[in-house]
C-alpha cells in the first residue's frame, strides 16, 4: 500500500508537488496511477525505486519526472499519453504529475528536489 502523503520541493522552496504519495512497495508501485481518471494539479506519485514507466490502461495523459537515488532530475517526458512507455538510463525514482504541470512548475534537468512532511 502507498506511504502517507508528503509535499515535494526544489531545495530554493518552490513546491514542486503539494500532495506527493510515496510509492515504494512492489504492489504500490504497480498499482501507481491504475483505476484514476486524472491527477489533481497538487497530486503527484513518486514511485522508487524505478527508472521507467508505462501508462498502459491508464486513462490520460501525464508528466513524468526521472530523478536519481538523490532526487536531481535527470530529464521530464511531459505529457506522456496512454499506452505509452519512458525511461531514462541512471533513474531511481520518477514523480508522476498531471500532464503539464512539470513545465507549469518550471521543472528542469538539474534541479534538486526533497521530500518534506
Amino acid at each position: 500500500m502507498a506511504r502517507p502523503l508528503k509535499t515535494l520541493t526544489r531545495l530554493d522552496g518552490a513546491v514542486v508537488c503539494e500532495e506527493c504519495t510515496l510509492a515504494d512497495s512492489p504492489v504500490s508501485r504497480m498499482r501507481g496511477l491504475l483505476g484514476r481518471t486524472g491527477l489533481g494539479p497538487e497530486e503527484g506519485v513518486l514511485l522508487r525505486p524505478a527508472g521507467s514507466v508505462h501508462t498502459f490502461f491508464m486513462r490520460f495523459p501525464i508528466d513524468v519526472v526521472f530523478l536519481d537515488r538523490n532526487l536531481r532530475v535527470l530529464g521530464v517526458a511531459e505529457r506522456l499519453r496512454p499506452w505509452r512507455t519512458a525511461g531514462r538510463r541512471g533513474a531511481k525514482a520518477v514523480l508522476e504529475l498531471a500532464a503539464g504541470e512539470a513545465a507549469r512548475r518550471g521543472l528542469r534537468t538539474g534541479d534538486e528536489l526533497e521530500l518534506v512532511a
